[in-house]
Parts: C-alpha cells; sequence; structure tokens
C-alpha cells in the first residue's frame, strides 16, 4: 500500500520537472494542470460531490498552513484558481512551492484513504504524464485562463 511518502515523492518527482525560475503565473498554470489531471481521474470512479468534499477539506488545511491559498476555490468541476492568480504580484515562490506541494501530496493521500490505494497507481501515472509546460513563453500571460476547459468549469461531465 501507498503511504504518505508515496505520495510525497510523486509530487516532489513531478515538481523536479517544473523549469528552475519558472514565473509564478506559468507555476500555478503547471499547478492547474496537474490537480485537473488527478482530478479527472479521480472523477471516474468517485464522481463530483466526493471530490468536491475532498477537495474542500485538502483546502481548508492548505489555507491554515499557507494562507495565500485561501484564495483557491474548488467547484464541482474542480479547483479554481482565480483568486491565487489575481495575487500573482504579492505571492513568495518558496511558500507558493509548498503549498502547492503540500496541496498535491494531501489530495493524493485523501484520496488514497478513501479508496485503499486501489487509485494511487493511476493517479500517480496521470500526475506524471503532467508536461511541465504545454505552449511555448508568452502565450499564457495574454489571456491568463485554464488551458483545460474542463479546468474552467465548462463541459466538465
Amino acid at each position: 500500500m501507498a503511504d504518505h511518502n508515496d505520495h510525497s515523492a510523486c509530487v516532489n518527482a513531478w515538481m523536479e520537472t517544473l523549469p528552475k525560475g519558472l514565473p509564478l503565473e506559468r507555476l500555478i498554470q503547471a499547478f492547474d494542470r496537474a490537480f485537473t489531471a488527478i482530478w479527472q481521474r479521480a472523477h471516474q470512479t468517485l464522481g463530483d460531490v466526493t471530490l468536491t468534499a475532498i477537495a474542500a477539506r485538502v483546502l481548508l488545511g492548505a489555507a491554515e498552513q499557507f494562507p495565500i491559498l485561501s484564495a483557491l476555490e474548488v467547484e464541482a468541476t474542480g479547483l479554481q484558481l482565480k483568486g491565487l492568480r489575481e495575487r500573482t504580484e504579492s505571492l513568495h515562490r518558496d511558500q507558493l512551492e509548498d503549498g502547492i506541494r503540500y496541496v498535491l501530496v494531501e489530495f493524493l493521500t485523501v484520496l488514497g484513504n478513501l479508496t485503499a490505494e486501489i487509485l494511487t497507481p493511476a493517479l500517480h501515472s496521470e500526475l506524471s504524464k503532467v508536461a511541465p509546460e504545454e505552449r511555448g513563453p508568452g502565450h499564457e500571460e495574454s489571456h491568463g485562463e485554464p488551458q483545460n476547459s474542463e479546468s474552467n468549469g465548462e463541459d466538465a461531465e
């Protein structure tokens, strides 16, 4: 069975793929893609209500440890990062990276505990497939929207 350390190792390995010095907006976009990949895979088994409740629990703990993450919101379609994107100017990279790590590890941990780790290999696999950047430099900043239509609340079902 997987444990907290396995989830941490998976998230740390994914975070190591991110380019050093990645602009904060693109770091947030990478987080969005990572969380969305996990959400979409878990959604196949657990559905909106369960995932929303799990994510809300994770975000509550995240906001207590990392107040900058209090801007995150969860909806039936997944995590909404608009509030975090609006605070990019005031974010500190190390706090943001630690917060991202916390949210991903906790989300995987709760999902793993709930499913007796049955989903863990598939969730880890999905996270490992998330590319550090999907577009060339300069494209993301022009619109500030999630790159995946399912993460912005449309066509998620």
